[in-house]
């Protein structure tokens, strides 16, 4: 059934003006973003169907333009226009971000932290650079690896905090096996990155590590 042809109520776009967002399913809401439908078939059955071959829509919204633009009704001006506005949103949280305060607000952190990392296919490391009252100054990325490992250098880390006058630093990197779970390694240079930012009085508040669909905070698990 198309969708002019639902009642409205159950139109995605009523929907979401009369009942806000979250009473929208995942296709509901994509299928406002696709707008219009195919021959024989709603934005909101292809949403279904795109999500459905995607796995869910996290790995649609992580998938590349080919893999995006297989599925009939979809293509580059679609793959171009939901790019845009995942970095819109990136760019929105890390703004929102710089304007609150991370000790009482973890979860902020983490979001921030995860939309900025949770679909890369590599391995990065980045921090977070704060003032001396913990707002955000800079999330900068460091360095970045192979698929499964990435150096990190305390000497460029602690140069960079230097560069921003920072107080404090968050450390954050992704597991692109989508496993948070940290690793020996992931222990041992944290400490080892505490101890050079302690000398020039830099403390390190947490290091969060990104999976799939979650993060592990390390000042959570009480190793830091």
């Amino acid at each position: 059934m198309a969708i002019p042809d639902l009642p409205r109520s159950e139109r995605p776009r009523e929907k979401l003006l009369s009942h806000g967002p979250s009473t929208l399913t995942d296709a509901e809401l994509l299928a406002i973003f696709i707008r219009t439908g195919v021959k024989g078939r709603s934005a909101v059955q292809i949403a279904h169907d795109v999500i459905s071959e995607h796995g869910g829509l996290v790995p649609l919204l992580s998938a590349d333009c080919a893999s995006f633009c297989q599925t009939k009704g979809l293509g580059p001006a679609k793959y171009a226009l939901l790019t845009a506005i995942l970095e819109m949103a990136k760019r929105f949280e890390t703004s929102r971000a710089k304007e609150q305060e991370f000790l009482e607000s973890p979860d902020a952190v983490k979001s921030v932290v995860s939309l900025n990392m949770r679909s890369l296919e590599h391995e990065v490391f980045a921090c977070l650079f704060l003032d001396n009252r913990h707002r955000l100054i800079c999330f900068r990325t460091m360095f970045t690896g192979t698929i499964d490992s990435a150096s990190v250098y305390p000497r460029e880390v602690v140069k960079a905090a230097l560069r921003y006058n920072a107080a404090a630093v968050i450390f954050a990197h992704n597991h692109p096996s989508g496993v948070a779970e940290p690793s020996r390694a992931d222990i041992d240079i944290t400490q080892k990155l505490s101890k050079a930012l302690a000398l020039i009085e830099v403390r390190v508040l947490d290091h969060i590590i990104v999976g799939d669909g979650y993060q592990v905070s390390l000042a959570e698990r009480g190793e830091i």
